[in-house]
């Protein structure tokens, strides 16, 4: 039992390390374009927080034998500070102020957990109150790529909800939530058997949507209805001294 403890727990960290860097391809992109386009901000702090909870709650005096739940949530802590701040250099001026408040928020709402829990509770009461906070944002966390995965349904596209973001959410997900009923922690697999089945679910979106192209904007015309406005420049043929218009561009 103690092996197979270790052992979903080491992989826990692998697939969690996955897991963090994964939106580096995203990153690269918001860098490139110097625009955030229509990523969301909000899954990035959702984890930076639930990263430090959970680091916070793999400490020895908080709860004892958790000490790989402790090292690759600090890591991850770390990683997600980074996007995040990325996050919010590149974002429109009007989501700059949202966003930094957010990031603030988040910040504020550990040190407060931290300095409750260390001033106020011992022993067990401190271990429950750190999990219970940790569970709550951990599912606040895998809860947050709802609104993209409405996008996803709405937009018929995928373009926002990167591949391996989802597989790693489902891998990691599972890793924990076998990890915390070998360790009978609750804490840790309730909100990880829920991310486990929101990542599933993700997947099977992208399975569906994979490859479609987005839906085409709709422009209304003077008598009220819509048609869809065609993405590409009606072509002008030469060498006839007036215009073609093609036949798809008539109204």
């Amino acid at each position: 039992m103690d092996i197979l403890f270790f052992f979903f727990g080491a992989l826990g960290n692998a697939t969690a390390l996955f897991l963090f860097l994964s939106p580096i391809i995203t990153f690269k992109r918001i860098i490139k374009s110097k625009s955030t386009e229509q990523f969301s901000g909000i899954p990035y702090v959702m984890t930076m927080l639930n990263c430090l909870l959970s680091a916070w709650y793999g400490l020895p005096f908080v709860s004892p034998h958790n000490i790989l739940v402790t090292s690759i949530n600090g890591t991850g802590a770390l990683i997600e500070i980074v996007y995040v701040l990325i996050f919010i250099f590149y974002v429109s001026k009007k989501e700059k102020a949202k966003m930094g408040a957010l990031f603030a928020i988040a910040i504020g709402a550990f040190v407060s957990v931290a300095l409750v829990s260390v001033f106020a509770l011992h022993g067990k009461n401190r271990k429950v109150f750190c999990g219970l906070v940790a569970l709550v944002f951990s599912i606040i966390m895998y809860g947050s790529p709802l609104s993209i995965m409405r996008t996803v349904i709405k937009t018929k596209s995928v373009e926002f909800m990167p591949f391996f973001l989802s597989l790693f959410v489902f891998l990691c997900g599972t890793c924990w939530f076998i990890y915390g009923l070998l360790g009978h922690d609750p804490f840790l697999a309730v909100p990880n058997g829920f991310g486990c089945g929101l990542g599933a679910l993700q997947l099977i979106l992208y399975v569906i949507y994979r490859g479609r192209q987005p839906r085409p904007e709709k422009k209304p015309t003077s008598d009220g209805s819509n048609v869809e406005m065609d993405q590409q420049k009606p072509q002008l043929e030469k060498p006839q001294a007036t215009a073609k218009v093609g036949r798809d561009d008539q109204v």
